[in-house]
Parts: C-alpha cells; sequence; structure tokens
C-alpha cells in the first residue's frame, strides 16, 4: 500500500473504532485511537507471511498487543485484514462473544492471551528465539504502552534480547505521554527513553507515530542483520483523531454519549473526504 492508501485505511478503521466502542459502551478508546496508525502499518505495510484463510501460517510474522487493554484498536484492523467478520466484532461488550477486553487466543489472527501489562515483551523474546533457533526468517512485533515501562519485567527481557541477539524482533512503545492516572512523568517518570534502551544494547529510533509517512519510513529503514533487537519510540497523541480527545487523560477509558459519537464520526469522515478526494 501506498502512505496515501495507508492513511485513508487509518481514518476508515478509526471511525469503525469509535463506532464499536460506542456501541459497547466500554473501550480504552485514547490509548486506541494512537497507536492505530501503527497498527494500521504493521498489518498492511510491514508484516509478512499473514494469511485470514491460514491464521497459523508457519513462516507468518507475529504480533503481540502487550498493551492489551487497547485491544480494540487490533480488532478493527483485524476486520479490515478479514480475520474478523463484521457481525463478530458488533458483538463486542455483549454477553456470550469471543471479543474480550484484552486480546484472546480464541480471536483468529491473535497469538498470545495478552493485557497483564510487562508480560508481552518476554513472550516476544521467547518467539523471536524460537525463530532463530529454528533458522526461520519471520520476525516478532510487540506494541507497549509508555505507562506499561514501569513494569520490571520489561527490563528483564529487554536485557534478554540484547542477549541473544534478537534483530529479528522488533519493540514500539506508545509514547502517549498518558496513563490512567495522568501524565507519565508524574506518575514514573520514563525519559529518557532512549538512553536507558540504548544502555540496554537496543537500537533504538524516534518515529513520529501521528504521520504515517515517518511510520513506513522508520520501519522500512530497520535492519534486520545488525545483530541487536530494536525499539521504536512511537510519540503519539492521546485519543489521535478526535479533536475533543486529544491529550486528555481521561480518555484512557472513556464512553462517548451519542452526541460525541456522531461528532467524532463527522469528524473522521470529513478526513475521509478529503483523502478521497
Amino acid at each position: 500500500m501506498t502512505t496515501k492508501e495507508l492513511q485513508l485505511l487509518a481514518e476508515r478503521n478509526r471511525k469503525r473504532l469509535v463506532e464499536v466502542v460506542f456501541r459497547a459502551k466500554a473501550g480504552h478508546i485514547g490509548g486506541d485511537l494512537s497507536c492505530l496508525n501503527v497498527m494500521t502499518a504493521l498489518y498492511f505495510h510491514v508484516m509478512q507471511g499473514l494469511d485470514p484463510q491460514n491464521p497459523k501460517a508457519t513462516d507468518r510474522d507475529r504480533f503481540v498487543l502487550s498493551k492489551g487493554h487497547c485491544v480494540e484498536a487490533l480488532y478493527v484492523t483485524l476486520e479490515a485484514k478479514e480475520f474478523l467478520k463484521p457481525e463478530i466484532l458488533d458483538t463486542l461488550g455483549q454477553y456470550g462473544s469471543i471479543l474480550s477486553g484484552h486480546p484472546t487466543i480464541e480471536v483468529p489472527g491473535i497469538e498470545v492471551n495478552s493485557g497483564a501489562l510487562g508480560h508481552g515483551l518476554s513472550i516476544g523474546v521467547g518467539m523471536a528465539i524460537a525463530a532463530k533457533m529454528d533458522k526461520k526468517p519471520w520476525k516478532t512485533y510487540v506494541l507497549m504502552g509508555d505507562g506499561e515501562q514501569g513494569e520490571g519485567s520489561i527490563y528483564e527481557a529487554a536485557m534478554a534480547g540484547h542477549k541473544y541477539q534478537l534483530d529479528n524482533l522488533v519493540a514500539i512503545i506508545d509514547r502517549n505521554r498518558l496513563q490512567i492516572s495522568g501524565n507519565t512523568e508524574d506518575v514514573m517518570p520514563l525519559d529518557s527513553i532512549r538512553e536507558r534502551w540504548t544502555a540496554f544494547g537496543w537500537d533504538v529510533t524516534d518515529m513520529n507515530g501521528d504521520d504515517m509517512a515517518d511510520i513506513v519510513k522508520t520501519f522500512a529503514a530497520i535492519d534486520y542483520t545488525n545483530g541487536k533487537p530494536h525499539l521504536l519510540i512511537s510519540h503519539t497523541t492521546k485519543g489521535r483523531g478526535v479533536s475533543f480527545m486529544e491529550g486528555i487523560a481521561k480518555w484512557h477509558h472513556g464512553v462517548l454519549n451519542e452526541e460525541q459519537c456522531k461528532e467524532a464520526v463527522a469528524e473522521i469522515e470529513q478526513r475521509i473526504k478529503d483523502l478521497e478526494g
């Protein structure tokens, strides 16, 4: 896909996300919106071997959503990729649905149960080691939250990633600077992330996660043969793409009322119209 096509798809996914969360009356919409561009780029431009007809294809790239509470963004992405049928996604929030508030392997296209914060990178390290041991070409991508960086298990995984020279592993931090209890730098300061992860022996790159062109360029520049695991610090905006949510901590988990839903959808539809141009 071209960058413009990815932008358009991300906006269509964003509209679907807002509608799904509104209907379900639950969802971590702020973080969903901040990571949606990256997730769209991963599934439609970066990751290889993904096949809705064969979700367990041997050489598929793997994705782990460590910040599992933002599963709604993953659900709409899987629907767009045709792993999920629309009628299944519409059951989110209903009794008996296979769709939970965190990823589960009952859902086609989801690799592991996740959402207990701090666990995803350790799982990703294990996957990447397995690929190395089996001499397989597939890669592993792990998306973490920035508030999640307070979990000590992440740094054990970081050390292991360096020890085993996992250049087939890409970790992404959704750096929107807001978590459920406020600004990350007030709760548990993270800066400078770059120096911290560089000291752990990782190949570290900053990217603008609100800008699809920069996302595409950054992923394209990864050297998967340099003997180092890769960390992308994705600088994003909480609530990205819905103006009244952007940069507001309360939308970490928030339920839209009908008027807010209509306002958000209208805003996104205008961008879709402009991109279709």
